[in-house]
């Protein structure tokens, strides 16, 4: 069970005096176990940590466990990925249950504000944070290692979330037969929404409520980045933000004193990943890996989804959680039960592998001020590719955890078979239009079916056509794709 949790945000730090990952993860785990109460940090025989992208450890772990003092005989860090967060506590509930870790620290953090400051400014600043020796003890790993795109999806820039999402977001747009308009308005009340949850949270990188036309409109502060989406449509990772969960056993927790009231019990885990490339998926509007887990972490609960009081979907774009809502039979606007505890990536703020760890922190909090009621978490990572989901209440559960993995359900999924490159007659399948810094067209993206039904993906070097992709909707026109991935819109 999770039994403390704590969250640091440092907002505009100086980066001459700024603290490192390490130092941010420091200050949550101390928040975390005042939170708990009792005594839990001399009795942790594992710290994990949410792989850090800011700043490279080869064991944070165990440089955590040095600061505090402690020699944990586990540490673990995880591989890339938004659900790594979750994916741990699911492990995490696991291996307490089966005896072989009896107090666990999870834990991650970022300082890509300070990164980007420190190269920024006009006296650029190397960051004098301590370096681990190469010869360091490696900790355990956990997660896939694989890339999220292969060399033909990279080759036609397919290589960065902002860069993929969008994309899902125009293939959302098709199927809805949506103008332009009309979805750039349901995506930005979405947004809306969930500024005005992150407004509430303490935590926050940015608290401020935006109404659906400011997130909307394009100005010189909310460019373009990959059509439809605005700069306040993107996961921020330009934070600096840490968050830490205590997990230990019923019996560890009565021993250290941990008042009862702070007790939050994982019901039910599950893992699992949609085919592995975007390419071959079956169409890019949905992910039944997402659908897969859910029911599967429900069934075990003997839960419905009505049945979960609060809920947090991942939210790095508008897409993966209108994807998310669709799959889990939610509806994106519901009275009294927004679709996020923290307000999202955009709002919140989106600290690399770690915004889960910040979630699943929120949902305790809610939870604990909810006696009885349930909580979803949503994990996920790469292009909804990775996925995982935690079901949590404050009641010790109906049966004990379990962590399912649907991965054979979903493997045999219909799936595309795809190319690198084509010479001949395509349809525009969906596309985004990604902008420079000014604002101004410079790359479409443009996911095409063959004939056959096969899938390649084109580019749009043009600037002019790519500017009327935004204006009149390429999805379903014919074009003809050239084997260097120049493509003519017909």
């Amino acid at each position: 069970m999770l039994v403390g949790v704590g969250q640091v945000v440092r907002r505009d730090p100086d980066p001459a005096t700024a603290s490192e990952p390490l130092d941010l993860m420091l200050d949550a785990t101390r928040r975390a176990a005042d939170d708990a109460g009792g005594h839990l940090l001399d009795r942790l025989d594992s710290i994990r940590v949410i792989g850090v992208l800011s700043w490279r450890y080869v064991n944070p772990g165990l440089a955590l466990g040095e600061r505090l003092g402690i020699a944990p005989r586990q540490t673990v860090l995880t591989t890339t990925g938004g659900n790594s967060p979750q994916l741990l506590v699911n492990e995490t509930a696991l291996a307490i249950q089966r005896g072989d870790v009896g107090a666990a620290l999870l834990t991650g953090a970022e300082a890509m504000a300070t990164r980007r400051r420190a190269r920024r400014g006009a006296d650029k600043l190397w960051l004098d944070w301590p370096v681990q020796d190469v010869g360091t003890a490696a900790p355990e790993l956990v997660g896939d290692e694989r890339a999220g795109s292969n060399d033909a999806e990279m080759a036609r820039a397919l290589a960065l979330p902002t860069q993929v999402y969008p994309v899902f977001e125009n293939a959302i747009r098709a199927a809805s037969g949506r103008s332009f308009d009309a979805h750039e308005h349901v995506i930005a009340e979405l947004w809306s929404r969930f500024s005005a949850v992150a407004a509430a949270n303490p935590y926050a990188w940015s608290p401020t409520a935006l109404t659906a036309d400011e997130i909307a409109t394009v100005t010189p502060a909310n460019r373009l980045i990959g059509f439809p989406y605005t700069k306040l449509m993107n996961a921020n990772l330009t934070v600096d933000q840490s968050a830490a969960l205590l997990m230990c056993s019923v019996e560890v927790a009565a021993d250290a004193g941990i008042p009862r009231e702070r007790w939050v019990f994982p019901w039910a885990g599950a893992d699992a990943h949609d085919h592995w490339w975007v390419s071959e998926r079956d169409d890019l509007r949905s992910s039944p890996a997402i659908g897969a887990t859910g029911r599967a972490a429900l069934a075990h609960s003997g839960a419905d989804v009505d049945d979960i009081a609060h809920i947090d979907l991942y939210s790095c774009f508008p897409s993966a959680v209108q994807i998310g809502a669709a799959e889990l039979g939610l509806r994106l606007d519901e009275p009294g039960r927004p679709l996020t505890v923290t307000g999202g990536l955009t709002f919140a703020g989106g600290p690399g592998n770690n915004y889960a760890t910040h979630s699943i922190a929120t949902m305790v909090e809610r939870l604990r001020a909810d006696p009885g009621a349930l909580g979803l978490v949503t994990a996920l990572g790469w292009y909804l590719t990775k996925h995982s989901v935690g079901v949590y209440g404050t009641e010790p559960p109906p049966r004990p955890f379990a962590r399912s993995r649907p991965q054979a359900e979903i493997d045999t999924l219909p799936r595309r078979d795809w190319v690198a490159e084509h010479e001949g007659r395509v349809t525009v399948e969906s596309f985004t239009v990604m902008h420079d810094r000014e604002g101004s067209p410079a790359l479409g993206i443009v996911a095409c079916l063959l004939p056959d039904g096969r899938r390649a993906w084109g580019n749009v070097r043009d600037p002019g056509t790519a500017k009327a992709m935004t204006v009149d909707d390429p999805c379903g026109r014919a074009a003809d794709l050239h084997p260097d991935g120049t493509l003519d819109l017909a």
